[in-house]
Parts: C-alpha cells; sequence; structure tokens
C-alpha cells in the first residue's frame, strides 16, 4: 500500500468555496475512479489557506491507472475548471509507511 498526499495551497478567501465545490460535485466523482480516501483536510495553524488530501493505492501502476480513469471522465473534465481557478499551488508526495505505521 502506498499512499498519495496532495496539498494545494488556495487562493486567500476561497477555502470555504473550494470546499464547498468539492463537498457538493467533485469528491463523489474522485472518489468513484481514485477509491480510497484517508482523509480531507484543511489548514488551521501554519501555511493558511491549504487543502490536504490522502488517498491509498494499492502499487503505483493502481494509481496511474486510476488517475487516467479519473482524467478521462467528462464530468471531472467539467469540473476541474472551477477548482483550478482558486488554486495557487500544488504539491503532491507519494507516501510509504514505516514496518510500525498504524497504516498498511
Amino acid at each position: 500500500m502506498l499512499y498519495e498526499m496532495r496539498t494545494y495551497r488556495l487562493k486567500t478567501g476561497t477555502v470555504p468555496a473550494y470546499v464547498k465545490l468539492v463537498a457538493e460535485e467533485g469528491i463523489a466523482l474522485q472518489k468513484s475512479h481514485l477509491g480510497q480516501l484517508v482523509g480531507y483536510f484543511t489548514s488551521e495553524i501554519g501555511p493558511l489557506n491549504e487543502i490536504v488530501h490522502i488517498w491509498a493505492y494499492a502499487s503505483l501502476d493502481d494509481r496511474a491507472a486510476r488517475r487516467a480513469r479519473l482524467n478521462a471522465d467528462p464530468a471531472w473534465l467539467a469540473f476541474l475548471p472551477k477548482i483550478q481557478a482558486l488554486i495557487e499551488t500544488m504539491e503532491n508526495k507519494i507516501l510509504l509507511p514505516t514496518a510500525f505505521s498504524p497504516l498498511d
């Protein structure tokens, strides 16, 4: 199992609009293709205006196949511009759990 952590720095003041869009339209599309959502977070202390979401995958190949399906979905492609307008920067990390991690 591996984990993908995606961090988006949003334009100041747009976190509520972003969260609303994802809750109402985006998360169902993502879950239908990406599978296991580990968590979806907003920042409160430290760098502000950040969204962090973490997804679990069986392997890098599994991740690539799932993301390809999401990116081929016309509904996702129609949704993307709505949130892209709110995002300033994006960072993506692949995380591998240690042997003693509570996550596999």
